[in-house]
């Protein structure tokens, strides 16, 4: 075993949290231990300059480091301290921060330099794919970006998910909620539509929920009618964009013959590389 798989499997993934809805996550003091900070006073401005960086590349701050209060026994008596529930992307950014004289930050910087190329594909990549693995590719885009997309929605005030979801479908869909889109694809009651969308109207969507991430992450306001009204315009202008360079309107592209549930039992082993 090298160094960066050592890095992966007995340090950094060593340290790694669930929580209630099994979502990964690491906490920043024992970050700071793993990563050789001796003093939280130091490590926290590495925290600030790497929500500097989250920031500046349009991301959620409050998504990607959740700042809490705990309790800790200092001798026979017990004081608060603040924390964070850290994503895998703000410990990135926080490793790419941190001072490389300390072992575990140099090695950390390649590891996630690693990572980062096995998970992200460029443009000569993504096309040598088939139709079935750009499919995953862009579903797992999907996946992933709903999660940031709604706890961002949450933060500005949301509380009707279903009516904030449809919201983006009606302005992407010339008014089709997510059940239209589902009769229309003739899918079953509660399959996924996402699950049964080529790569093209899934990449559409990613482009609805990223840009929508973009503007809610800006709007100052917590009201949830402004925010789902936010959600059908982005839908509603990209929906304008493929017809004004005359595209294919996303429910006039064809259904997959096969859902990702499907291609997820008959290839496994393409599954794992997404």
């Amino acid at each position: 075993m090298n160094s960066i798989e050592q890095y992966q499997e007995k340090i950094f993934e060593s340290i790694k949290h669930f929580d209630e809805d099994g979502n990964e996550f690491w906490e920043a003091r024992e970050l700071q231990c793993i990563l050789g900070y001796k003093e939280w006073r130091y490590f926290s401005v590495v925290i600030e300059k790497a929500q500097v960086a989250c920031s500046q590349s349009n991301n959620s701050i409050n998504a990607h480091f959740g700042v809490y209060t705990k309790i800790v026994k200092v001798g026979p008596t017990t004081k608060p301290i603040i924390d964070y529930k850290l994503s895998r992307y703000a410990c990135y950014l926080i490793v790419q921060n941190s001072n490389p004289k300390y072992d575990n930050v140099a090695l950390g910087q390649t590891y996630f330099a690693v990572q980062t190329r096995k998970q992200e594909l460029n443009e000569k990549e993504y096309n040598l794919l088939s139709e079935d693995e750009k499919r995953l590719y862009r579903r797992k885009q999907t996946r992933d970006g709903n999660k940031i997309l709604y706890k961002i929605a949450k933060e500005k005030g949301v509380n009707n998910f279903d009516k904030f979801t449809n919201a983006g479908y009606k302005g992407l869909y010339n008014g089709e909620t997510a059940d239209d889109i589902a009769r229309r694809k003739g899918l079953r009651y509660r399959e996924d539509i996402l699950d049964n969308m080529g790569s093209a109207e899934l990449g559409a969507n990613v482009f609805r929920i990223t840009q929508t991430e973009a503007l809610l992450e800006k709007q100052k306001v917590k009201n949830e009618d402004i925010v789902t009204n936010t959600h059908y315009k982005v839908g509603k202008a990209i929906r304008n964009t493929i017809e004004l360079l005359g595209g294919t309107m996303p429910e006039n592209l064809p259904t997959p013959n096969k859902s990702l549930k499907e291609l997820e039992k008959d290839n496994v082993d393409m599954i794992k590389d997404f």
